[in-house]
C-alpha cells in the first residue's frame, strides 16, 4: 500500500517586506556660537566703560597743558606756580605745626593736612640754619622748634615723592588718563621745583647758611619731617 506524500506548499517567489528601519534622531547644533558672540560682545562692553575714565569738561586742556597727549613739561610749567601758591597759603610754621602735631596729631591731620594715598601731607614755613647734608638732603636746625623734631630738606639733584603734587589737594588720580599720567605730574612738578627754586641756588654751599624754606612733607614720623621746598631764600 503505497502511502502518498503530503506535498509542501509551493515557496512564494516574492522576498517578505522589509521590516521598517528605526528613524534616526537628529542631533541639532546647540547655539554655542550665539551664545560665545554675546558673551564676547557684554565683555567687550565692560572693558570699555571699566576702562573710561571721567574728567571734568574743561580739565583735560587745563591739566595737560592743552589738547592732545600729557606733556611732562608743559604741565610742571604751567602748574608750578600755582602749587607754590597753594602750598604757601597752607603753610603752618614749623614749631606751631610740630606742637600740634605732639599734642593731638589727628586734629592736626583734620586742621592742616591733606591726605593724599591714605597719608597725610602737610605744608609748613620756618627760618633755621643749615647743617650738615648728605646724598641730597641737608639737616636744618629750624628756629623755635621743639626738642627732638629733626627738618630735613631735599636739595638734589634727585628729588623724590609727589609732595608738591599732593600738598594742595587740586590733583587726583580721575583727572589723568592713568597711573603713568599721575606720576608724571608729581615728576613734572619736581622738576620745575629744581629749575625754579634749587638751581639759582648754591645747594652744595648750603651749610651754615640761614635759610627761609616754604614746603610740604609726607607725616611718617612726627619727629622726623623731610621737606620738598617750594620755595627757598638764603641769607
Amino acid at each position: 500500500m503505497s502511502t502518498a506524500s503530503a506535498a509542501a506548499p509551493p515557496e512564494s517567489s516574492a522576498a517578505p517586506p522589509a521590516a521598517p528601519s528605526p528613524r534616526r534622531a537628529v542631533n541639532r547644533p546647540r547655539p554655542i556660537g550665539r551664545w560665545v558672540a554675546i558673551g564676547l560682545t557684554v565683555l567687550a562692553l565692560l572693558v570699555v566703560v571699566l576702562g573710561t575714565k571721567v574728567v571734568p569738561q574743561g580739565q583735560e586742556a587745563e591739566l595737560a597743558g592743552g589738547p592732545g597727549a600729557f606733556d611732562k613739561a608743559t604741565f610742571g610749567a604751567e602748574q608750578f606756580p600755582a602749587v607754590q601758591k597753594g602750598i604757601a597759603e597752607r603753610a603752618v610754621p614749623a614749631p606751631e605745626l610740630a606742637e600740634t602735631l605732639a599734642a593731638d596729631q589727628d586734629a592736626a591731620v583734620e586742621e592742616h593736612a591733606v591726605v593724599a594715598a591714605g597719608q597725610p601731607v602737610f605744608s609748613t614755613t620756618f627760618t633755621g640754619t643749615v647743617e650738615e647734608g648728605e646724598g641730597g638732603i641737608v639737616e636744618i636746625a629750624v628756629d623755635g622748634m621743639p626738642e627732638g623734631v629733626t627738618v630735613r630738606m631735599q636739595t638734589g639733584p634727585a628729588i623724590n615723592g609727589t609732595e608738591l603734587r599732593d600738598a594742595t589737594g587740586e590733583y587726583d588720580f580721575s583727572q589723568f588718563t592713568n597711573q603713568i599720567e599721575f606720576q608724571d605730574a608729581g615728576a613734572a612738578l619736581n622738576e620745575e621745583m629744581k629749575a625754579q627754586v634749587l638751581d639759582p641756588v648754591d645747594v652744595e654751599g648750603l651749610e651754615g647758611q640761614t635759610v627761609t624754606v616754604t614746603g610740604a612733607f609726607t607725616l611718617v614720623n612726627p619727629e622726623g619731617w623731610l621737606i620738598t621746598p617750594s620755595a627757598l631764600e638764603v641769607s
